[in-house]
């Protein structure tokens, strides 16, 4: 694997960790003190907007899908507080489009969920110049497609019906998958 040059963290090591998923930004939280950031977390996009207002921090990791709203809108306040901060957006839904638009208004880079601590903090500190590396252990095409398929179930209220006529897919199909074990 090619090294990549990082910077340093530098001496503003303010963090905003913007998701609603819970656990998750607990052991996110955790895990980037130990890299050495000073974190602040939020779980929704007015919370993360208002952290952005009063204090734009030098880096930032926000959800782009939230319960209340698009985290995009947080990355704006931030762009406009704070132009230099450097703001990488996860997402569980990785599509080209929605990284465009993340790039667009000013993210320093996209990365699908799950992400780890260390893509990120590499993601957060590459060079302008450079690209972080790949993920050490990227999900396979099965998995991300069992995972699509569990967010759209989820979103469906678990509804195999709907969630079947949204994925274009037929019901006893799904049902298949849905009884399966998760790949790999």
């Amino acid at each position: 694997m090619a090294d990549i040059a990082l910077q340093e963290i530098g001496p503003d090591k303010s963090l905003l960790l913007v998701d609603d998923d819970e656990p998750f930004l607990r052991r996110l939280a955790k895990a980037m003190e130990k890299r050495g950031f000073s974190v602040e977390t939020a779980g929704s996009v007015a919370a993360g907007r208002a952290i952005a207002t009063a204090r734009p921090p030098a880096y930032a990791v926000v959800d782009l899908r939230l319960e209340d709203g698009n985290g995009l809108d947080v990355v704006e306040v931030l762009r406009d507080k704070r132009p230099d901060s450097r703001v990488v957006v996860l997402t569980g839904y990785g599509a080209i489009a929605t990284a465009v638009a993340a790039v667009k208004i000013g993210a320093t880079d996209y990365l699908s969920k799950p992400a780890d601590a260390r893509d990120i903090t590499n993601a957060l500190l590459a060079l302008p110049d450079e690209l972080p590396p790949p993920p050490e252990n990227p999900m396979s095409a099965d998995r991300v497609r069992w995972e699509h398929i569990q967010r759209v179930y989820e979103l469906c209220d678990r509804n195999v019906s709907e969630t079947a006529r949204r994925l274009n897919m037929h019901r006893r199909t799904l049902q298949r998958i849905l009884a399966k074990r998760s790949p790999r």
